[in-house]
């Protein structure tokens, strides 16, 4: 239930080995970054060798030293660390803050081998920013992304599960990921995208449909299968915002 920054981990366990565990963690996209040291009373190569081949980073022989056991736990600590903030430099957008199109992809292809294993939905909103050019040409293109700022700080506020994710699809289009979430939740979470938009109250004298910011959504929901991939739930959601964009705009399709 919690996500460790390092294991220290023995060979010899009562029951599932060592090796095993750390086999299964490394198969696990959820737990697969977390660095293992191994600590056992094993001092044999081959033992430390096969530590290795099933993912550890270290292999720590007892009798343990605590001053050399805390000094590497501290280096894989600072290595793991490190690489967590690169990783997230790449992923986020660079005007926006929240994730990018490389992380959405990477989101949309966990979650949808996930929702295979347990046959639940998965959920998604794409969202268009109505008469944005219109916008970005009137008040120029440094209030547009001051604009684009506002609406992704307001999309991160209210999601209220930390499994969700919502990313910048490309200009101004969103994208809102929910996994294990039905049509109805998504139909939910849509209204509330419409009601923060509205409290937002960014004026817009060039939209042809308000004197505010608006926004267009489509929404799909599926079982995912071996049969088909992520892409057709993006598919899905695009088809219903050319519904939303050109019924009206203002309001979302699903």
């Amino acid at each position: 239930s919690q996500r460790p920054d390092l294991i220290l981990l023995d060979v010899i366990m009562p029951g599932i080995g060592g090796y095993e565990i750390c086999a299964k963690l490394k198969a696990d996209d959820t737990t697969r970054d977390i660095p293992v040291i191994f600590v056992t009373s094993i001092a044999d190569p081959d033992s430390e060798n096969k530590g290795f081949l099933v993912g550890g980073v270290d292999y720590v022989v007892k009798p343990i030293n605590p001053v050399t056991l805390r000094a590497r736990v501290k280096t894989h600590l600072e290595l793991k660390h490190k690489t967590d903030l690169l990783k997230s430099l790449a992923t986020l957008d660079g005007l926006t803050g929240i994730a990018n199109r490389r992380r959405l992809n990477d989101f949309l292809s966990q979650e949808w081998r996930r929702a295979i294993r347990s046959s639940k939905n998965l959920s998604l909103i794409l969202l268009d920013i109505d008469y944005f050019k219109n916008y970005n040409d009137y008040y120029g293109h440094q209030e547009g992304d001051i604009c684009l700022q506002k609406i992704a700080l307001m999309f991160q506020k209210i999601l209220e599960r930390s499994t969700d994710l919502v990313a910048r699809y490309g200009g101004e289009e969103f994208c809102f990921v929910m996994p294990e979430t039905p049509l109805e939740g998504t139909i939910y979470l849509a209204k509330q995208i419409q009601h923060g938009i509205a409290e937002l109250a960014i004026p817009h004298l060039k939209s042809a449909i308000s004197s505010i910011v608006t926004v267009s959504m489509g929404l799909a929901s599926i079982i995912p299968t071996l049969n088909n991939d992520y892409n057709d739930l993006l598919k899905i959601a695009d088809q219903k915002l050319y519904l939303a964009k050109h019924n009206g705009r203002n309001c979302f399709y699903y």
